[in-house]
């Protein structure tokens, strides 16, 4: 059992790695992503939940000494939380800054990062050929994932419920291919990128309307962290377009 002195270490050591998260966001940086007032940056939310974890299972393991094992896994996990944390909020907001007026929608789910991108922009009406406006924007994509190159690439096709599904699936299924094709060609290491068509399922809106049909024709592209990424610096430094 934890005693109350061990539990206000770990306490001690969750709430450093809080705080340590908080001061890792730089104000004056351009490409750090600044929470809302009064919340907590992702950096210092996972680094906190981390730490919590690690010190729950360093004490778990080292029966001896529980205090010590809290202080010790509660230290490494919450570095660990916190390092992918702030490499995917500085990918986040650069993606964001590249993406700006594009049509490219960038969400963030956790760790996760999600590229939408509207079928209209990326490729003519039942082509899997990609549009010739949209080089720009994939140029740019395919810096940033050489740059950030510890998540993993699963590029999504989808269409909207019109024709048959045989069809509409074999079509996401080839402009996902055209989306990686293109990535890889451009120097993204192609063993990070996997691609499947999921035709009219998992629609974002009603295929009742001419407006929700052109929504669900879509490109996704999910960046997860590979196996082991601890979040180390960006290789190089890329110039964009």
């Amino acid at each position: 059992m934890f005693t109350a002195r061990r539990l206000s270490m770990v306490a001690a050591v969750t709430a450093f790695a809080l705080m340590a998260g908080c001061a890792s966001q730089n104000p004056y940086d351009p490409n750090t992503q600044v929470p809302p007032e009064g919340g907590v940056s992702k950096t210092a939310k996972y680094g906190g939940l981390g730490a919590l974890a690690g010190a729950v299972a360093g004490a778990a393991i080292n029966h001896d000494n529980r205090g010590k094992g809290a202080l010790i896994g509660a230290a490494v996990a919450g570095a660990a939380a916190a390092g992918y944390g702030y490499y995917a909020d500085k990918q986040e907001a650069q993606l964001r800054q590249q993406m700006q007026g594009t049509g490219v929608q960038v969400q963030r789910q956790g760790d996760d990062i999600k590229l939408i991108m509207p079928g209209n922009i990326t490729f003519a009406t039942d082509s899997a050929n990609i549009a010739p406006s949209f080089y720009a924007p994939l140029n740019n994509l395919a810096n940033s994932f050489k740059q950030f190159n510890q998540n993993s690439i699963e590029i999504v096709g989808y269409t909207d419920s019109t024709g048959s599904r045989q069809h509409n699936m074999d079509l996401s299924q080839r402009r996902a291919q055209s989306v990686a094709t293109y990535l890889t060609s451009q120097g993204v290491d192609g063993t990070r990128v996997s691609t499947r068509g999921m035709g009219p399922d998992q629609p974002i809106a009603s295929n009742s309307t001419v407006d929700g049909r052109a929504q669900n024709r879509r490109v996704e592209v999910n960046l997860k962290a590979l196996p082991g990424a601890q979040g180390t610096a960006p290789q190089g430094g890329q110039q964009y377009q």
